[in-house]
């Protein structure tokens, strides 16, 4: 489901909120809270029925309701030909989960969420990393295709 979602009585704010429910494998219920800021990989637009990725801070206090409510900094739609993954990357970028190790190559593109290039190194960062094959191995390794620095905590 996907519907507006006000957070104040302020009428310019009206219809820039959405709040969309998605249902896991197992049934279960979480609504995401999308905002202005929230970004969107390849600005794809979702429609109910997409299969959808919300990432969110676990940091964040929550308020206690079900289902359970997160304010969504990043959403994916799924799509088959790529993965994505959304974490803390290290200074040998590896991911915060031990998964995932970036190998940098020219040919990744390292931009910020506005599309402009990121002219520094991607370590110790939060990154949406958008990538094709991985190794088998733990960590997996992967050489992405696209790197977008996440420039907020």
């Amino acid at each position: 489901m996907i519907s507006d979602f006000n957070i104040s009585q302020n009428a310019e704010e009206e219809g820039c909120y959405k709040l969309i429910s998605v249902t896991d494998g197992a049934g279960a219920i979480v609504n995401f809270i999308v905002s202005p800021t929230t970004y969107f990989v390849d600005h794809a637009v979702v429609a109910v029925g997409d299969n959808v990725t919300g990432y969110y801070d676990g940091n964040v206090p929550v308020i206690l309701i079900y289902p359970p409510q997160y304010q969504a900094l990043v959403m994916v739609k799924v799509n088959p030909r790529q993965n994505v993954k959304v974490d803390y990357f290290n200074n040998q970028l590896v991911s915060s989960d031990g998964q995932l190790k970036l190998n940098l190559s020219p040919a990744t593109q390292i931009i910020l969420t506005n599309g402009q290039p990121f002219s520094r190194n991607p370590s110790n960062r939060n990154l949406i990393v958008i990538y094709g094959p991985s190794t088998f191995s733990i960590p997996a390794q992967t050489t992405p295709n696209r790197i977008i620095v996440l420039c907020y905590k």
